[in-house]
């Protein structure tokens, strides 16, 4: 039970529930001694940056529950070629790889992979990093790109990935360090244009759960991925506790890792939310406390939540900001159970509610099957007035095709 929540920067949808406030999570003294001052029983951090900033560690160290990987484990995320050292040491399945940390080598190392290739930027870069080259001029510029500096102002490095045939689906796992506990499904939208075409983003949509992950596969996931992932941390002396979403392949070989992150995810996290139906809080707190073990397993709603993501002219590239948006209170009310979650919103000084980023809103909505919350959740969308905006018309399509028997 959370009996006060507060939300670091937060936004106009979270301050419907939370005290919002203005503080930097990159000053870690400021944080703690929030901390104290609020009595804080838990800190949730949500983004990834503050993860790989080892913010988890300074609270810890004053005392102060977290939930949330310590900056060595974070590495899982904040570090392609470090997931895959790790993955080829334990035995994960996973794609081949080579990583390069200067041009003249990655361009090399193209030589050893066929077309489709994969080209990922080594660090964090907001879900925009990865490029699937279609062609090796196509993957040869990618190179060029991430060693120009295009997704980091540090020491540039690549890791180039054999394309994997197959169907992607996300997979979530709560962890003390040693319990696993599974924790849903979901189907993500990464392409920005419908039919999954243009670049990928960080997420334009996505519906949970994902029936394409069988019980077979999940728990061939949590044996060959999850578990052995968990063990490998706490063998090299870096625990992992907090979230783990995989990011998988379901090839012909069984699924395989394309990545992980160490946090919920977004849009995946509305989705889960809007079916979770057991107290998170209470989860996160034990995963905090290492007594995951005597928890019950969750329960989720058997509906289907899917929610579309209505994002600003120009992403993924450079966004439309300040469009104003209007309607969100008469798209919840025009949906059934419909919720409208807030990304990159601000109040502007005439107190208008306007676009602050890339991806702007992510309209979520539940339904007894995979069409039926996609009707739901595009009638929200109509509902709302976002001139400067847009959003994929065809979230949830590969599940709708196949309740339709196409």
């Amino acid at each position: 039970m959370c009996d006060k929540l507060y939300a670091a920067p937060g936004n106009p949808g979270i301050a419907d529930c939370a005290d919002c406030i203005a503080l930097d999570a990159a000053d870690h003294g400021a944080a703690i001694a929030f901390c104290d001052e609020s009595r804080i029983g838990l800190v949730v951090i949500g983004p990834e940056a503050p993860l790989v900033d080892g913010l988890a560690d300074s609270l810890r160290g004053a005392g102060i529950a977290v939930f949330g990987p310590s900056k060595a484990a974070a590495r899982l995320e904040g570090s392609k070629s470090f997931t895959k050292a790790l993955c080829e040491k334990a035995g994960i399945p996973t794609a081949g790889y080579v990583h390069a940390d200067d041009e003249a080598s990655a361009l090399a190392a193209l030589d050893s992979f066929g077309i489709p290739v994969v080209v990922k930027a080594d660090g964090l870069a907001a879900g925009k990093g990865v490029t699937v080259a279609m062609n090796r001029e196509e993957a040869e510029a990618a190179v060029r790109e991430i060693f120009a500096g295009r997704f980091g102002d540090g020491k540039a490095e690549v890791v180039i990935e054999e394309f994997l045939e197959g169907e992607e689906a996300s997979y979530f796992a709560l962890t003390d360090g040693s319990t696993i506990v599974p924790f849903g499904t979901a189907q993500d939208h990464k392409r920005v244009g419908e039919g999954d075409t243009g670049p990928n983003t960080g997420g334009m949509g996505a519906y949970s759960p994902a029936p394409v992950m069988t019980p077979m596969l999940r728990g061939e996931a949590v044996s060959r991925i999850f578990a052995p992932t968990v063990q490998a941390m706490a063998d090299a002396g870096m625990p992992y506790s907090g979230v783990l979403y995989a990011g998988l392949m379901l090839t012909s070989e069984g699924p395989k890792l394309i990545e992980y992150n160490c946090r919920f995810g977004d849009p995946e996290c509305q989705v889960l939310m809007m079916r979770l139906e057991s107290d998170l809080v209470e989860f996160l707190l034990a995963c905090a406390e290492n007594r995951l073990a005597t928890l019950e397993p969750p329960r989720f709603s058997t509906d289907t939540a899917l929610t579309v993501v209505m994002a600003a002219n120009g992403y993924p590239g450079t966004p439309e900001k300040g469009g104003a948006i209007e309607g969100i209170a008469e798209a919840e009310a025009e949906a059934s159970g419909a919720k409208v979650f807030h990304a990159g919103t601000k109040i502007a000084d005439n107190g208008t509610l306007t676009a602050s980023g890339g991806r702007v809103l992510n309209v979520t909505a539940r339904g007894s099957s995979v069409k039926e919350a996609q009707t739901h959740a595009y009638k929200a969308v109509d509902a709302i007035d976002f001139p400067s905006g847009f959003c994929r018309r065809d979230i949830g399509w590969r599940e709708v095709a196949r309740e339709s028997g196409k």
